[in-house]
């Protein structure tokens, strides 16, 4: 079992940039796969970014590519979201999760969630 906590949310300003951490507990990191979600108010969860074991393989949902960067360090434990030029309707709450899959785009292909991290962007 791994548990997550991830930090670095807040208030930002459209174009602003925040990075997101999740630090997972445990010494098996490096065998799950990451995913960072999101859930905006009155929405369903949607996928952001997965990353795989070794970081060789990496998805992002199309309404963020080119502005996150998804990436990990297993010696850390640790799986990082770099967001850049942020608009208001990337406001929601973050979640990390963690799949015991080589990889997965979807909420069902996660075992484990952290507990998620506010991010507000401000027009």
């Amino acid at each position: 079992q791994v548990q997550l906590v991830e930090s670095g949310g807040g208030l930002v300003q459209a174009g602003g940039s925040l990075r997101l951490s999740c630090a997972a507990s445990g010494r098996t990191f490096s065998s799950y796969a990451m995913g960072w979600f999101r859930q905006a108010p009155g929405k369903e969860r949607e996928f952001v970014a997965a990353i795989s074991r070794s970081a060789a393989s990496i998805y992002y949902t199309d309404a963020v590519k080119g502005r996150f960067t998804i990436s990990r360090v297993n010696a850390k434990n640790t799986v990082y979201l770099q967001m850049n030029s942020l608009k208001p309707e990337d406001t929601a709450v973050y979640y990390c999760a963690a799949s015991v899959r080589d990889i997965a785009t979807v909420r069902r292909g996660y075992d484990y969630w952290g507990q998620g991290t506010q991010v507000t962007v401000s027009s």
